[in-house]
């Protein structure tokens, strides 16, 4: 229900100075496109190429379109106040930002878990990975993924829409943000922050934590394949994968686990731009673009488009 005073909300974004707003739409349009275009790109090639349709395929699908609602819900709004003067998003376009923000971290989070475990099963026992991973344990972890998502929006939307909001109506940001919008509250956020406290505690450090464990046991079964040109492939593509989530948990984690008096909006507006911009791209570069048989659907997909 919403109690508010207040009906729209202004976003000063990124920054206040026209000469860097300028050179930031530009930075950030192309990072949206690489992003959107990079992720589209991977939805179609594993629809399209039946050879894709395995676990491993179906997470990476999961996790593109994850990234392209993601960087969907924040960027274009965010790319319109900086080409315009129009700052105003209405209370109903931030809670429904607020609500597909809050869907998508949820979702990356479990996602990269899954995936993680899906790679320990491929890696750590190859005979039984087909009988492990069958189908039914696939649409299993991709409800379970999206049960957990949709719970942690809509608990987090739902608590902000109990808030009120009698002004002032600035957010000191360039989306609707759990952080910012608890600032301006005029009632008692303590219920909020208990409840991001704990999705941060089992969401960021808990899934975070499954996922190292996980590529544990894939490095101790790297370490004893015998040719050095394995190990070096293996290792490579474990670092790489592992820098990436750490690039995602990392700032997550550190935005949410502190209380809303503590946030510094100008660092954390850069911080943000990590999980909801800088991730999104590099997904499908390290998840899907060096992989082979990626590069073979892709290259599938431009044949087909061929008159």
């Amino acid at each position: 229900m919403n109690n508010s005073i207040v009906t729209e909300f202004m976003i000063l974004g990124l920054t206040q100075k026209p000469e860097l707003q300028r050179i930031l739409f530009i930075v950030f349009l192309f990072m949206y496109l690489v992003a959107f275009l990079g992720n589209a790109l991977i939805v179609i090639a594993i629809i399209y190429n039946s050879t894709l349709h395995t676990p491993m395929y179906v997470f990476l699908l999961a996790l593109a379109i994850v990234d392209i609602i993601c960087t969907t819900s924040i960027i274009p709004k965010m790319l319109g106040t900086m080409l315009t003067s129009g700052r105003s998003i209405s209370y109903g376009s931030c809670m429904s930002q607020l609500f597909f923000f809050t869907w998508s971290l949820g979702a990356e989070m479990v996602l990269f878990t899954t995936m993680a475990y899906d790679r320990y099963v491929a890696i750590c026992f190859p005979l039984r990975y087909r009988t492990i991973m069958n189908d039914h344990m696939c649409l299993a972890l991709l409800s379970i993924t999206m049960v957990i998502a949709v719970t942690n929006s809509w608990v987090h939307t739902g608590l902000i829409l109990r808030l009120t909001f009698c002004g002032p109506n600035t957010i000191d940001h360039f989306f609707c943000e759990i952080p910012p919008l608890l600032s301006l509250s005029c009632s008692p956020v303590r219920i909020n922050e208990v409840m991001v406290y704990v999705a941060d505690i089992t969401l960021g450090i808990g899934d975070f934590t499954l996922t190292c464990i996980s590529y544990g046991f894939i490095i101790a079964a790297i370490l004893r394949i015998h040719t050095a040109e394995g190990k070096r492939k293996a290792f490579s593509t474990c670092s790489s994968h592992l820098i990436v989530v750490s690039l995602y948990y990392s700032p997550v984690i550190y935005t949410y686990i502190r209380p809303a008096s503590s946030y510094s909006f100008e660092r954390d507006k850069v911080i943000a731009a990590l999980y909801t911009l800088v991730t999104p791209i590099l997904n499908p570069v390290v998840y899907s673009f060096r992989n082979k048989e990626m590069q073979t659907g892709i290259q599938k997909v431009f044949t087909f488009l061929k008159p």
